[in-house]
């Protein structure tokens, strides 16, 4: 039964992270200015948190820094909060907040919600059997 809720929490989790990745996207095109500035922002946003979230964030991400991982999650995250209030949706980014505290915490719940290359650090040593 634990597989399977943590199963679902990673499956909705990956979805807020798409989610986020949308709301970053409307509050960049919703920033104003001349349309292809709008347009590059849509694009550039939500494709500079996918670097971060890659490099900082993502199961293999390449760097293994618990604090670049709290602070990206925090940074994409409360990004995409701040853009769907700032949009004129809040209830959507009250609505998004609460869904992703509530799975945050059954990730954490669950051992689910750590730094990459948390687990292989935790990891207890096999002791050399000479």
């Amino acid at each position: 039964m634990r597989g399977a809720a943590a199963g679902l929490n990673l499956a909705l989790r990956f979805l807020l992270e798409l989610a986020a990745l949308a709301a970053l996207a409307l509050g960049g095109y919703r920033i104003g200015g001349p349309v292809p500035l709008r347009i590059a922002l849509a694009v550039a946003v939500p494709a500079a948190a996918a670097v971060l979230w890659g490099r900082y964030a993502a199961p293999r991400a390449t760097v293994h820094s618990p604090a670049a991982w709290l602070a990206t999650q925090l940074a994409v995250m409360g990004g995409a909060v701040a853009a769907l209030a700032a949009t004129g949706h809040p209830s959507a980014a009250i609505g998004f907040a609460a869904v992703l505290v509530v799975n945050t915490a059954a990730l954490a719940v669950l051992g689910k919600w750590r730094p990459p290359g948390a687990a292989e650090a935790a990891a207890p040593a096999v002791p050399d059997p000479r």
